[in-house]
This record gives C-alpha cells, sequence and structure tokens, in this order.
C-alpha cells in the first residue's frame, strides 16, 4: 500500500533538524543522546534519499545550504504545529502554573536566566515556556514576549525594553577583515537575516539609516533564523546585527563584540502582553518580570 505522506525517514529528519538549528553535528548528538557519527550517518542517507546537499562541511563545523534552510523552515513548521497540538493534548492545569511564549532567540539569551532569578523570590510558582521562531502557532499561553511596536494604549501590553542595533562578530574576526569603520563593514562578510514573517532591520536599513549606501557583492550567508544567525558570527562566517539589550550575554562574555562604535535605535521594541485570560501566578510573573526588565 503507498504512503499517504512522501516522507524521508523521520529519524533522519528528526536528526537533521537538531543539527541545522543548531549548526553542530556534535551538540545535536548531545540533546538527542546519540554519538555524533549517528547524526552524520542520517544526514548523509537523508541527502542520498532527496539527492540535495543539505551541509557544507567545513573544518570548523557546518554550514546550510540554500535547500538545507529551506528543509529547516518546513521541519520547525511541521514540528511546531504538533508540539502545540501535543501541548493543548496534555493536561498540565496542576503542574504548570505559567505559560510564557517567545521565540529562541529571547529564551535562550533574555528571559531563561530571568526565570532562574525569578524562582528565588517565588520558588512554588511553576512556569512552563513554548519557544518558537513559527508566528501563528500560539497554543495557550498566559504571556507572550513580542517584537512589535503595539498601538499606544493597546490593552495588555508591557514595555519590556528597545535595543540599539550594532554590527557584531568575534574580535578575530574583526582583526582579519581589519575593521575599524563603517566603510570597512561595507567590503567585509556579511550575516543577512531574512524572513518574510518578522520586521527585522536588514543591513541595507542600517547602512541606510547611518547615510551609507547598502554593501555590494562580497561573501554574504542568508538565514532566516537570528540564533543561528549568532552561532553563525560566532563561528566567523561574517559580521551579523545584535540587539545590544538581548545579546548583552554575548556582548559581556565578549563571545561577540562590537565591531564599530556606530549603531541605531532599533524600529520596535520587545513587549511582554498579558493574554486576557492569563491566571493570577501569571500576573505575579508578568509583574515581576516587567520590574527586573
Amino acid at each position: 500500500m503507498q504512503r499517504p505522506y512522501d516522507l524521508s525517514s523521520i529519524n533522519a529528519l528528526i536528526c537533521f533538524e537538531a543539527a541545522a538549528r543548531n549548526m553542530s553535528f556534535k551538540t545535536a548528538a548531545q540533546e538527542l543522546n546519540v554519538t555524533p557519527a549517528a547524526i552524520s550517518h542520517q544526514i548523509k542517507a537523508l541527502e542520498a534519499d532527496l539527492g540535495s546537499l543539505l551541509f557544507i562541511r567545513r573544518n570548523r563545523g557546518v554550514e546550510l545550504t540554500e535547500k538545507g534552510a529551506f528543509l529547516l523552515v518546513a521541519l520547525q513548521r511541521g514540528f511546531e504545529t504538533i508540539s502545540d497540538t501535543v501541548s493543548q493534548l496534555r493536561d498540565q492545569t496542576e503542574a504548570v502554573d505559567v505559560t510564557i511564549r517567545t521565540t529562541t532567540a529571547v529564551s535562550s539569551l533574555w528571559l531563561t536566566p530571568k526565570i532562574s532569578a525569578f524562582w528565588k523570590i517565588h520558588p512554588s510558582i511553576t512556569v512552563s515556556q513554548i519557544v518558537s521562531d513559527v508566528p501563528g502557532t500560539t497554543g495557550h499561553c498566559d504571556l507572550s514576549i513580542l517584537y512589535s511596536n503595539p498601538d499606544e494604549g493597546a490593552e495588555g501590553y508591557h514595555k519590556l525594553f528597545q535595543d540599539r542595533v550594532v554590527a557584531i562578530g568575534t574580535r578575530a574576526f574583526k582583526e582579519e577583515q581589519n575593521i575599524e569603520t563603517i566603510d570597512d563593514l561595507l567590503r567585509a562578510p556579511l550575516i543577512h537575516l531574512h524572513n518574510e514573517e518578522a520586521d527585522w532591520t536588514t543591513w541595507k536599513d542600517w547602512f541606510r539609516e547611518l547615510g551609507h549606501p547598502a554593501p555590494k557583492g562580497g561573501r554574504s550567508f542568508t538565514l532566516n533564523n537570528y540564533t543561528i544567525a549568532l552561532q553563525a558570527a560566532q563561528d566567523d562566517v561574517g559580521a551579523a546585527l545584535g540587539w545590544d539589550a538581548l545579546i548583552s550575554p554575548l556582548l559581556d562574555d565578549e563571545r561577540l563584540i562590537k565591531l564599530v562604535e556606530d549603531s541605531i535605535p532599533s524600529p520596535m521594541g520587545f513587549y511582554l502582553r498579558v493574554h486576557p485570560r492569563a491566571s493570577e501566578k501569571a500576573r505575579v510573573f508578568a509583574n515581576w518580570l516587567i520590574g527586573a526588565a
């Protein structure tokens, strides 16, 4: 009997998604509790099945090909939908007091450390995160963090912070590319973030605001996932744009540095939305989070 869905091995797709999201076979192996060789084997089998290369293997790591990036987006959409459905089927009312939705970058760089601090004051309030970079698959949540400009006075929205957008990369990358001024950046390899569903500031926007032409030519790397873009910058793939308050842990540890002193104000801020049906404990967490921001 013919299968109703034209799918490759589910195990291979799961291994690919983990490796692509982490931009690392080793990290994917740790996440899935298998060996890096097993991840590599599954991805090679998937590439053979599709007849397409999904990764470019380099000495210092891997990069997604265009087809690999396209497959990653499709898998994330599908997995997000499945995850949200499973979450709705589970009865979490007794186990979870607060459910908050946000993106991968906000969760890993800003929110999760805040939750640890919150638990020192309110150890009995349990918090669950729905982490997703795909809009529209909300599921149930009490709170959500959005990169947005809500209408003035919009009910339930509270501004957390608004960044300045800076050019970032590693110290080694800055020295290798001899970057001292914006003109030097125009000639350097750049990491471009492109997502039709999120209004991110682009390099073209950034240079224009600072009175410079858009970059032309040169090596570039385009992604639709900000967390992977940050990892690519740490791997010296190119210079990226950074929202300074959001990526402050990376700047504080000097895993990334500001390549030039020039910056522009972010056109949007990060807002906490308290949903109308948020529980009382969720509102306690919301008020604490607003104060912590």
